[in-house]
């Protein structure tokens, strides 16, 4: 069933949307989830908290990209989870890391004080993605979107994980570059 067909079925409110949002994106989102939080029972518990949010949202919402918006949302309720999980305790996993090799590069979302100054960061992190050669800004968004780790990306793109770290590495600089003639302090 295309995304379309899917997006119909939400309007209608029909519960067959879930089934077959489930069938289509079960997957990628419990992919999204689990990389996040590595553990099974909280990534299914994320991925059905998607079907809900998109269940409450479509309509009024009619997503021009189904996959990216449930993304979007695993994601986002994954990072929430994750944090709820995580506030009394610190582990070592790959989430730190992950954070503590973007934060050199962009702002805290804290320090961005108005809407215009995230309008203009959205803009230049848009700029500098559509700078990059298609195989860095796979790297980049599986590294800083799907939070993927080192040794998963290296493994599909049939690379050593020290080239995946060094592409990791200049596209981070490249982006802090950018982001400093932009006017924008890290």
């Amino acid at each position: 069933m295309d995304d379309k067909q899917i997006l119909d079925l939400y309007w209608e409110r029909s519960e067959a949307a879930i089934s077959e949002t489930s069938k289509k994106y079960g997957k990628y989102c419990r992919y999204i989830a689990f990389n996040i939080l590595h553990n099974d029972e909280d990534s299914e518990e994320c991925v059905n908290d998607t079907y809900l949010r998109a269940w409450n949202s479509i309509p009024p919402n009619r997503p021009s990209v189904l996959k990216t918006f449930l993304g979007k949302i695993t994601r986002n309720l994954s990072l929430d989870r994750y944090e709820l999980l995580n506030a009394k305790k610190r582990n070592g996993g790959q989430m730190p890391l992950i954070f503590d090799e973007i934060q050199e590069c962009i702002p805290s979302l804290d320090s961005t004080e108005n809407i215009v100054e995230e309008i203009a960061l959205t803009d230049i992190l848009n700029r500098f993605l559509s700078s990059l050669s298609l195989e860095q800004r796979k790297i980049f968004m599986r590294r800083y979107w799907y939070l993927s780790p080192i040794k998963e990306i290296a493994t599909e793109y049939d690379m050593s994980e020290s080239k995946i770290k060094m592409s990791l590495f200049r596209s981070r600089n490249e982006l802090k570059k950018l982001l400093e003639k932009e006017g924008i302090s890290v």
